[in-house]
């Protein structure tokens, strides 16, 4: 049977899943923790990496080896580069670059190392089943290319320029990471965001209440994602 790995950033993005699996087992490795479990008999494990590029790798890398997942989704929040994008909206990454990743001294495009990829696609199998769990709920899916860097950026210039130069409609800071371990290890995954900020912003928008609460949509979600894939 496959071994399904379920990751988020933030514990508020996977408290609501972890409540939900059965035959519980927590088991803390190289500085995190990481929940064993099931979900309708399906076996998953699933950890919050903490922020950050580096922090994803880790826990992507650990989720793969250590624990012998054979498939990763990813569920979060993102920011809207895309006026298309308005908070709430669910997006799913088709591909993933790093915006932050820049040696174009040396004649290379941004994004771009030797022997990498400016931008890695996300498993196509993965996004169809996306696609249909969202029309079974009722719930408008959009898809797009996710940036992703180690800053959190609230700079209009510098979203803009991002979307332009790698095409990106949204933006965060773990997906790409995630992208690179597992193509490496030819993992197929799959990375889900809901949309927490915008260029048309209320002032009194409230980051934590929306994060409760878009980690409960995002949560059922990822579940029944892990419902419909084949075991």
């Amino acid at each position: 049977m496959s071994k399904i790995a379920i990751m988020g950033a933030m514990p508020e993005e996977v408290a609501p899943i972890v409540a939900k699996l059965d035959d519980l087992k927590e088991t803390v490795y190289a500085a995190n923790t990481y929940y064993e479990g099931s979900y309708k008999g399906q076996e998953v494990v699933v950890a919050y990496s903490k922020i950050g590029k580096v922090f994803a790798t880790l826990t992507a890398t650990m989720l793969i080896e250590k624990f012998g997942c054979d498939r990763l989704l990813f569920s979060g929040v993102a920011g809207a580069i895309s006026d298309d994008l308005k908070i709430g909206d669910l997006i799913i990454a088709d591909g993933l670059c790093q915006h932050d990743l820049d040696i174009t001294a040396f004649g290379h495009p941004f994004g771009y190392v030797p022997e990498g990829e400016v931008c890695i696609p996300t498993d196509i199998t993965l996004r169809n089943i996306a696609k249909e769990v969202a029309e079974g709920k009722g719930l408008i899916l959009k898809e797009g290319i996710i940036a992703t860097g180690d800053q959190f950026v609230a700079n209009s210039e510098r979203k803009e320029w991002i979307g332009e130069t790698f095409k990106a409609s949204a933006l965060e800071m773990e997906g790409a990471s995630v992208a690179v371990v597992c193509n490496a290890l030819d993992i197929p995954f799959f990375i889900l965001r809901a949309i927490s900020d915008s260029a048309d912003m209320d002032a009194s928008f409230n980051f934590d209440e929306f994060l409760e609460s878009s980690a409960k949509i995002s949560a059922d979600f990822i579940l029944s994602m892990v419902d419909t894939i084949e075991r």
